[in-house]
C-alpha cells in the first residue's frame, strides 16, 4: 500500500480549514434568496394558551408559484412540527377543546384545482377528514364556541347546488345536469365590475353564510345548512358566547359607490331564519368581534363625515342591549389596525386581524402602528385608556389570543418574521426560527432613522439603507424609492428590496412624505386635493439632506416607486432634470383614464372634487403626463397585465409611448398574469425578476454596467445579473 505523506496530510487539512472558513464567511443577500424565504402567516393559539398553529409559506420547487402548508408549536418552547402533508392547506382554526383543528384545503383533479374545502384533522393522530363539498367552494371557517358546529361562507348558489346534485346521482346522464353551453361573456351593470387579483366578479354568487354540524365520531362529510340568502355579500362572521346567532357585516346596497360608505351589522339564528339588523354605521366596518360575555360588540371602522382622502381606523363598543355605543380612539390619533409596507408580508393565506377581546371583557387589543412602527396596543373596554403590549422598532401584522396571552407574529428591518409568545408581564419569547438558517449566512442591517424638515418647517421621517459595505466619506449612487398608498407608511420590517438594492451598492433612501400614515390624522389627510404636490417637495428635500450629510454623489441619483409611488416617481422626472434614471411600477400616467379604468369608484369626494368630464383641467394638472414634454430622464416601466388597480393604459403605457416618440431612453417590462401585487404576492420568479430589473437599469444609468435586454434589438436570451 502506498504510504501517505504528512505534507498531503496537512495539506488537505490546510485546504479543508480554507474552505470552511470561506464557506462559512456571510455574503449580502440576492435577489434569488427569495426563493429560499419561509413566511410564517395566520396564527392561531389554542383556549388553554399550550399551543399554536400557523401557515407556513414557501415557493414551490420549480419558483412558479408558493406553497401553503400547517405547522403547530408549544408555547412553551421546541421545535415546530408539521401537520399536513398537502401544498394549498391554510386557516387553520382550533376547535374549543383543542383536539381538532380545521382549515381549508384545495386539492387537484386532473391537474386542476378543486374549489376549497374544509377539513378537519384529530390532533390525537390520523389523517384529515373533509368535512364540506360546496360547488364553488367553502371559506373563512369559524367553530362555534360550544365546538358542535362551524360556520363559514360560499359562493354556491342555488343552480350551483342542482347541478351537483343531479352529477352526485350515480344512474344520472351527467351530461343532462349543465346546460349544453355555459356561456363565458360578461354583462356588465355595474360601475365596480372588478377587483384586482380576482378579475370580474360575478353577482350572482353572493357570499353567504353556511354552517355544517360536527361530529367527532363519524368523519365524515355533512350536508351543510345555508343561513343567508339574497343578493349581497356577508362577512366578518362571529359566534355568539352560547352557539346561538351568528354575528355578520353587509353594506345592502346593489350599488354604494352612489353614496358615502355605509355598513350594518346583522344577526342571524344558529338554526336559521331572518337576518336581524344589530347596528348601522355610517363608514367602513373593517372587522367585529363579540365580547366574552357577549353583552357587547366591537368594532374596527372608518366614518365617511366628513369626506377626506384619509380617515383613521376608530375603535368602537356597543352595548347590544340597548345599542348605546362608544368610541374608544376618538382622541388617539394613531393609526388604529394600521400597518407597515413592506415585502415581507406572507404572498398566501394572509389571515384576519380584528379587534381582541379580553376573557373578562374589561379590555380590548389590536395592531396600532406610529411612526414607521406597528406593536399591539391594549384599549379599557369603557374609558378607552392605552397600555402598550408589546414595543420596539418592528412590525406586527397578524397575532391571536386566548383572552390573555398572545401569539404574534412580528417582522424587523433583518428579521423576516417569526412567532413570538407574548405573555402578560413578560417580555415576548421567540417561538419560530423559520429563515435563520439561511440569514446566518447573510450581512443585513438594519436603516438609519432620519428626521429632517421640508421646505416648509414640517418634520418628514425617513429610512436610509446604506450598503452593507458602506465606507464613511465615499459618496454612492442613491435611489430614492418611494411608497404607493399614498396612505401608507414604510417602517421598521423586513424589506428583501431595500436590502437587495444596497446590497449592490446603493444608498437607498425610503421617506414617509406627507400623506404618510402613522403619523397622525392631519399629517395624512394634508394632500387631499393637492396631490401629487408638497410631498414632491418632502421627497427632494429628505435627497438634499443625504447630499449635505456626505452619503451621496448627486450625479448618480436614481429615483423609483410603485403605484401611488410610481405615480410620484412620473411626477418626479416631470418636475426636475436631477436623476440619471427612473423606475416607475405599476403606475398612474393620466388620472382621468384612471378614473374611467380603475377596479374601483371615486364617486364621492374623496381625492377629486368633480369627475374628470365637469373638472378636466385639475385632472390635467394633477397628471404626470401632462408634463412629458420637460422628461429628459432615462425611464423604465414594470407593468402586471392583470393590473386593474392601475391599469398598464392609464399609466406606464402612455408614458412609454410619449418617450419613445420623444426619443427618451425608454422600455417597460410587462408581467403575464400579474396583478397590483407583483411585488407582495406574485409568482417568486416573476418578483425575482422584477428586482432584477430595477437593479439592471439603474446598473446601466447610474454606474455604467453595460447590458443589452433593453436593446431596440434585444437578444435572444437576456443578459439580466
Amino acid at each position: 500500500m502506498r504510504k501517505r505523506s504528512p505534507y498531503n496530510s496537512v495539506l488537505a487539512c490546510l485546504l479543508f480549514l480554507c474552505a470552511s472558513l470561506v464557506q462559512a464567511q456571510p455574503r449580502t443577500i440576492a435577489e434569488k434568496d427569495l426563493f429560499q424565504f419561509r413566511w410564517v402567516s395566520d396564527p392561531q393559539l389554542t383556549r388553554d394558551g399550550a399551543e399554536a398553529a400557523y401557515v407556513s409559506v414557501a415557493a414551490d420547487e420549480k419558483q412558479a408559484d408558493y406553497e401553503t402548508s400547517l405547522w403547530q408549536v408549544s408555547t412553551r418552547g421546541g421545535e415546530p412540527r408539521r401537520l399536513t402533508s398537502g401544498k394549498r392547506d391554510f386557516s387553520p382554526r382550533w376547535s374549543p377543546d383543542g383536539k381538532f383543528l380545521a382549515f381549508v384545503r384545495v386539492t387537484e383533479k386532473d391537474g386542476k384545482p378543486l374549489p376549497p374545502q374544509i377539513f378537519v384533522l384529530p390532533m390525537t393522530g390520523g389523517e384529515a377528514w373533509q368535512l364540506t363539498n360546496m360547488p364553488k367552494g367553502a371559506a373563512q371557517p369559524k367553530w362555534s364556541p360550544d365546538g358542535k358546529a362551524i360556520a363559514f361562507l360560499s359562493t354556491s348558489n342555488d343552480q350551483d347546488l342542482a347541478v351537483a346534485a343531479c352529477e352526485a346521482q350515480k344512474d344520472t346522464d351527467h351530461g343532462k345536469c349543465r346546460p349544453a353551453h355555459e356561456s363565458d361573456v360578461h354583462v356588465v351593470t355595474r360601475a365596480v365590475y372588478r377587483l384586482n387579483n380576482v378579475g370580474f366578479l360575478d353577482f350572482s354568487r353572493p357570499a353567504h353564510i353556511w354552517t355544517v354540524a360536527f361530529n367527532a365520531d363519524a368523519q365524515t362529510s355533512v350536508i351543510p345548512k345555508q343561513l343567508t340568502r339574497g343578493e349581497f355579500n356577508e362577512g366578518g362572521i362571529e359566534w355568539a358566547p352560547d352557539s346561538a346567532k351568528i354575528y355578520f357585516v353587509s353594506d345592502r346596497d346593489s350599488e354604494p359607490y352612489y353614496q358615502l360608505a355605509k355598513s350594518a351589522i346583522y344577526s342571524v339564528a344558529a338554526t336559521g331564519g331572518e337576518s336581524v339588523e344589530v347596528a348601522r354605521f355610517a363608514g367602513q366596518v373593517t372587522a367585529i368581534s363579540v365580547s366574552p360575555q357577549g353583552d357587547r360588540l366591537a368594532l374596527l371602522g372608518t366614518e365617511s363625515m366628513p369626506v377626506q382622502s384619509h380617515r383613521k381606523h376608530d375603535l368602537w363598543v356597543i352595548e347590544l342591549s340597548g345599542g348605546k355605543r362608544t368610541n374608544l380612539t376618538a382622541h388617539y390619533d394613531r393609526d388604529i389596525g394600521g400597518g407597515i409596507i413592506n415585502d415581507s408580508e406572507s404572498p398566501r393565506a394572509s389571515g384576519e386581524t380584528r379587534p381582541v377581546w379580553a376573557s373578562d371583557g374589561q379590555s380590548l387589543t389590536l395592531v396600532v402602528a406610529r411612526e414607521g412602527r406597528s406593536n399591539l396596543e391594549r384599549f379599557d373596554a369603557r374609558s378607552g385608556a392605552v397600555t402598550m403590549v408589546t414595543s420596539g422598532d418592528q412590525a406586527i401584522s397578524q397575532f391571536a389570543s386566548n383572552g390573555r396571552d398572545f401569539v404574534a407574529r412580528i417582522s424587523t428591518p433583518t428579521q423576516l418574521n417569526d412567532l413570538y409568545w407574548v405573555a402578560t408581564g413578560a417580555a415576548p419569547k421567540q417561538l419560530t426560527h423559520v429563515n435563520d438558517k439561511l440569514f446566518a449566512g447573510l450581512t443585513l442591517t438594519a436603516p438609519k432613522d432620519l428626521w429632517y424638515k421640508s421646505f416648509d418647517g414640517q418634520k418628514i421621517h425617513a429610512l436610509v439603507q446604506l450598503p452593507p459595505d458602506y465606507v464613511a466619506g465615499k459618496k454612492y449612487p442613491l435611489i430614492l424609492n418611494i411608497h404607493g398608498g399614498p396612505h401608507a407608511a414604510y417602517g421598521y420590517a423586513f424589506f428583501h428590496e431595500m436590502q437587495w438594492m444596497a446590497a449592490k451598492g446603493y444608498v437607498v433612501l425610503y421617506p414617509n412624505p406627507r400623506g404618510s400614515t402613522t403619523y397622525g390624522e392631519k399629517f395624512g389627510n394634508v394632500i387631499q386635493y393637492k396631490y401629487p404636490g408638497d410631498d414632491y417637495k418632502d421627497l427632494l428635500a429628505g435627497v438634499d439632506e443625504l447630499i449635505r450629510a456626505g452619503y451621496v454623489d448627486e450625479k448618480r441619483m436614481g429615483v423609483t416607486g410603485g403605484s401611488g409611488g410610481g405615480l410620484l416617481t412620473n411626477w418626479v422626472i416631470g418636475h426636475t432634470d436631477r436623476f440619471a434614471a427612473a423606475v416607475s411600477q405599476r403606475d398612474i400616467a393620466d388620472w382621468a383614464a384612471w378614473w374611467y379604468a380603475a377596479d374601483f369608484t371615486f364617486f364621492q369626494g374623496n381625492w377629486f372634487r368633480k369627475p374628470p368630464f365637469e373638472d378636466p383641467k385639475d385632472y390635467a394638472e394633477r397628471s404626470p403626463i401632462s408634463y412629458i414634454n420637460k422628461v429628459k430622464t432615462p425611464t423604465l416601466f414594470i407593468l402586471g397585465e392583470a393590473d386593474s388597480r392601475t391599469p398598464m393604459e392609464a399609466g406606464g403605457e402612455q408614458m412609454f409611448r410619449a418617450l419613445k416618440f420623444r426619443k427618451i431612453p425608454t422600455a417597460f417590462v410587462s408581467f403575464p398574469g400579474e396583478s397590483h401585487d407583483l411585488s407582495r404576492s406574485g409568482k417568486p420568479w416573476h418578483r425575482v425578476e422584477r428586482l432584477q430589473h430595477i437593479i439592471n437599469w439603474f446598473d446601466l444609468y447610474l454606474q455604467g454596467k453595460a447590458t443589452h435586454a433593453y436593446d431596440v434589438v434585444p437578444p435572444a436570451v437576456s443578459d439580466l445579473r
